[in-house]
């Protein structure tokens, strides 16, 4: 069975996506110590070149925002040619890819970064503890270090100059990850926003850094190739936001006549950000339902597409387990179970062992 909406083409600027099906980014530790993506991470994402778009896991713009060990970056000459690999694999399948630019701000851990050293974010304020560190461990949260206008100037620098390095490893785009805790979120919310600057206290100052965050890639790789991610009222890692709608509303506003590649937006119970943001967005939205959910399903998402909400729905655990998820909501075929026990592993089980449907099921 299939259905109109969610297989339907869709024409996301020069690109011709053949589906509404997007991979959503999700992190895996699957990289070398130095951030540079191990060969398997080609081998992982061409397997699922099927989809409409994929998103790739969270890439630190410079060692500055790392969050955490073996998570990959963009920072280096080496980390370009891993990523080389990568897209190649993935556009020789035939698929197209964006790259998931997520600086940590206060995430992160001396123990777990390549420099050791204290992460920075808006305010002094530690994520919950214990926190993830090198080699399976776990450890106190540091406090960070509070960012000053120079750090606020670096970091945009950072985005804007692994944009460049990942359009260079050929990627199609860069989407800036301003969601689940990370920096633009941090300087969104309530509890990791303490500041009284021009980056804090008000809502035009809680939205500078982000909207400026997407002048600085914007400019450095265009506009069409730029997207931005976000959660509202998300309370991943003891972020808390007591009344999204006014902060995100005004963002939204504040970048809508950008011409950016799309919005990728996660709907949340405690704030119906779809219904609410919607019509305040003018250009392509990705939308993600499974957020702090259950994972979606392909009846979920072709009811956020009928409904309007959203021009293309992104999948996560779904994608993990079913690497021809589009094919398989094709043919109504059975899905393959996550097992959540290797997501956070360094090897291939559980990350491109998952099988794909077989020859007389896929020729039906």
């Amino acid at each position: 069975m299939t259905n109109a909406a969610l297989l339907s083409p869709y024409s996301l600027g020069a690109l011709h996506l053949p589906n509404r099906v997007v991979m959503a980014p999700m992190t895996r530790y699957r990289a070398a110590e130095d951030g540079t993506p191990l060969p398997l991470v080609a081998e992982h994402y061409a397997q699922r070149a099927s989809a409409g778009l994929i998103v790739t896991e969270g890439i630190w713009p410079s060692r500055r925002g790392q969050s955490g060990w073996r998570i990959p970056g963009l920072e280096s000459a080496r980390h370009i040619e891993g990523w080389r690999a990568v897209t190649d694999a993935v556009h020789a399948a035939g698929g197209r890819i964006f790259a998931q630019l997520m600086h940590g701000g206060r995430q992160g851990h001396p123990l777990s970064r390549i420099d050791g050293s204290v992460p920075a974010g808006p305010s002094a304020v530690p994520e919950p503890g214990p926190v993830h560190v090198r080699d399976g461990g776990k450890a106190d949260p540091v406090v960070p270090r509070v960012m000053t206008h120079a750090d606020i100037r670096t970091a945009l620098d950072d985005y804007a100059r692994a944009a460049v390095n990942a359009i260079e490893a050929g990627f199609d785009g860069v989407e800036l990850h301003g969601a689940n805790s990370y920096l633009i979120h941090q300087f969104l919310a309530d509890n990791t926003n303490l500041r009284q600057d021009a980056y804090g206290g008000t809502v035009p100052g809680r939205i500078r850094f982000a909207a400026e965050a997407v002048e600085a890639v914007a400019g450095a790789v265009g506009a069409e190739r730029t997207a931005l991610r976000l959660s509202p009222g998300n309370p991943q890692f003891g972020m808390e936001e007591a009344d999204p709608a006014p902060v995100y509303r005004a963002l939204l506003d504040a970048i809508a006549g950008t011409g950016l590649a799309y919005l990728h937006l996660t709907d949340d119970d405690r704030y119906p950000a779809l219904d609410d943001l919607r019509p305040r967005w003018p250009g392509p939205l990705v939308a993600n339902v499974g957020e702090n959910r259950e994972p979606t399903t392909r009846r979920a998402g072709e009811e956020v597409l009928r409904s309007g909400r959203a021009d293309l729905v992104s999948y996560g655990r779904a994608f993990i387990a079913n690497p021809d998820l589009p094919l398989r909501f094709a043919t109504g075929a059975a899905l393959n179970t996550f097992d959540a026990e290797y997501l956070y592993t360094h090897g291939a089980e559980g990350y491109t062992d998952y099988p794909a449907l077989g020859g007389d099921e896929a020729a039906a």
